[in-house]
């Protein structure tokens, strides 16, 4: 008996500034269809890759393109919270579903993607938890300059507020720029307890050796004195700019230095070029995607995408993050927050993980947002002055 052949769409850029992110979720993506294909279903996945090569004006028209004809319902892909956004409309119109295995700034939640990476409750809440009771108060933020950058920052502002803390300084650079000498200055001239780096790509490289270098002139900067946390920096990134990572600080929903035997099992599994190069949450993450992908097939029968996504949102399915399950609603997965320190030799060791996993709030309507422990004294509430 022929197995019936289901194309997903895989759409990401491989070249362009965020060229590192979209070559982790083009691999996980496709090593997640190859584990598949060997599990003996009655159905086998094709990939249909298209490649926007870092041009945010090409994503609508792919997604279009890939979807328009009917036979790909699903779609793993997408890097940039500006590139997920030109592809909605398309995904809507067709019924089709974008799973994006990215982490992102939450406040969104379209009946037409699946978010499988982390929303703000689940990684920039979580670190800032961890490192102000062990750092301070005092933050310096910086990052590109779109969605990302800008709603990371604005989230961390509020965390501060509300846990008495206080924004020395936020500055954004355009994508892909690497002119960071006068922020790496004013970081120095004003000695934050902790820099939030939301930067993409070259642009964070450039920042982090130009941070290292200030640590060797300066022993106030050394490595882990005055570190640098981060929600998107990657095992394979910090291989390539190794040691200037040490030190600092990530989190994320998988790390490949968990050392349990279920991720000693999915890494064993893997190519070794895919292992070379590192597997990052976001390959994690595009591989889970799969996974889900595939179980809601199983469930029905080849069905239609939404009825997939109904069968997912009905059961936990086992991926390298763990047991996932997608919020009936909201779309986003339930997962928990490992919290890990950059190496001299380029990994991440594991310093934290959250106590099971935490549920999605991507329009933070539930999260406290203050520190435990850390609220601020509290202030009357002003008084309303009448201007005649």
């Amino acid at each position: 008996m022929t197995s019936r052949t289901i194309d997903i769409g895989v759409l990401f850029s491989r070249s362009g500034p965020y060229a590192d992110l979209g070559d982790q979720g083009y691999r996980g993506a496709i090593a997640g269809i190859e584990a598949v294909n060997r599990r003996g279903l009655p159905f086998r996945l094709s990939p249909v890759v298209a490649d926007p090569e870092g041009n945010t004006d090409r994503y609508a028209a792919l997604a279009h393109r890939l979807v328009s004809g009917g036979s790909v319902q699903h779609i793993v892909g997408c890097t940039t919270s500006w590139s997920r956004k030109e592809v909605i409309p398309a995904i809507e119109k067709t019924e089709a579903l974008l799973w994006y295995p990215c982490v992102y700034e939450g406040f969104e939640a379209s009946e037409n993607v699946v978010y499988v990476g982390a929303c703000a409750n689940q990684h920039i809440v979580p670190i800032l938890d961890f490192a102000l009771p062990l750092f301070g108060r005092r933050a310096f933020l910086v990052g590109s300059n779109y969605i990302w950058g800008w709603e990371t920052c604005r989230i961390a502002r509020d965390v501060l507020a509300h846990s008495g803390g206080e924004v020395l300084g936020e500055r954004h650079v355009p994508l892909g720029d690497t002119d960071i000498a006068h922020i790496v200055e004013e970081i120095r001239r004003k000695k934050p307890d902790f820099i939030l780096n939301s930067l993409i790509g070259p642009s964070s490289y450039r920042f982090l050796e130009a941070y290292h270098a200030l640590g060797r002139r300066d022993p106030d900067f050394a490595t882990g004195r005055r570190p640098v946390l981060s929600c998107n920096l990657s095992e394979n990134e910090i291989a390539r700019i190794a040691p200037v990572a040490e030190g600092h600080l990530t989190v994320a929903t998988y790390f490949e230095a968990d050392e349990g035997p279920a991720n000693a099992a999915f890494l064993e599994s893997l190519d070794a070029e895919d292992r070379r190069i590192g597997v990052s949450a976001f390959f994690a993450q595009a591989y889970a995607s799969v996974l889900m992908i595939a179980a809601g097939l199983d469930a029905t029968d080849g069905g239609r995408a939404m009825d997939v996504l109904s069968a997912v949102k009905a059961r936990d399915v086992a991926t390298p993050l763990g047991a996932l399950r997608v919020d009936a609603g909201n779309n986003h997965i339930h997962a928990e927050a490992h919290i890990a320190r950059a190496t001299a030799d380029g990994r991440f060791e594991i310093v934290r993980e959250s106590a099971g996993r935490i549920a999605p709030d991507p329009f933070l309507t539930r999260t406290n947002l203050a520190v435990p422990g850390m609220e601020p004294p509290a202030q009357p509430r002003p008084s309303l002055r009448i201007v005649k």
